[in-house]
């Protein structure tokens, strides 16, 4: 993500269309992560189940 050309290659944008630009590529960047993050977890939580386990158990009394 390159935001330092946003305004060199548009210059006649205003500061808050500036800002407004880098808000929505930081969130969209913040966004990708969240997802990764989240495909990750999927992944490691479908890696630890064990069907085996806790299907069965002994009781004594």
């Amino acid at each position: 993500m390159d935001i330092t050309g946003i305004g060199v290659n548009v210059p006649q944008v205003t500061d808050n269309a500036l800002v407004n630009t880098v808000s929505t590529e930081m969130m969209a960047k913040s966004l990708d992560t969240q997802e990764k993050l989240a495909d990750d977890m999927v992944k490691m939580m479908e890696q630890s189940v064990a069907p085996h386990l806790g299907s069965s158990f002994d009781i004594q009394v």
